[in-house]
């Protein structure tokens, strides 16, 4: 008993990063669709604008045309991830690199999810360019979710390198 709450005492800490996450998110998620009509922008420098776009897909819109199948689809296997990342939090949450990285993750996927429940796709707004290149647009959660993966390679080149 004192274990298990002793887990519970170390997964809040990860779950309430993951909330602010979520709520940062959402946020300037709201913001950007009072701000800006679908496909309006505001220049911010050379390489960085803000346009609102809409993504019923995955990462770089994949499988945005599949006919409405892949909204149900993504946000079923964000919530598994969710569920294994709590699992994995709760039983590695005295490793902060990882559980870092994991509540980032968590906090994006949740995020989109949030958009793919409420408006049937989810909000993009960042838009970066170069010489007439444009990446992605994407969004705060998306952020996250990237920050997360890099950070668990981190985390796992300093275990496999002994350096933890």
């Amino acid at each position: 008993m004192a274990a298990s709450r002793q887990q519970q005492g170390v997964l809040i800490p990860w779950l309430g990063l993951a909330l602010v996450v979520v709520l940062i998110d959402q946020v300037t998620k709201i913001t950007m669709t009072k701000l800006f009509a679908y496909g309006a922008g505001r220049v911010i420098t050379p390489f960085f604008n803000l346009v609102l776009t809409y993504n019923t897909g995955a990462a770089f819109s994949f499988l945005a045309a599949s006919g409405g199948w892949q909204r149900w689809f993504f946000t079923l296997l964000a919530v598994a991830a969710a569920v294994l990342i709590i699992v994995l939090l709760r039983k590695h949450g005295n490793q902060s690199l990882f559980c870092f990285a994991l509540a980032m993750i968590l906090g994006g996927a949740i995020g989109n999810v949030i958009d793919r429940a409420v408006y049937g796709h989810v909000i993009d707004f960042l838009d970066f360019h170069l010489n007439g290149w444009h990446f992605a647009t994407f969004n705060l959660a998306d952020s996250a979710i990237t920050l997360g993966a890099i950070l668990l390679i981190i985390d796992e080149l300093r275990r496999v390198g002994g350096s933890r």
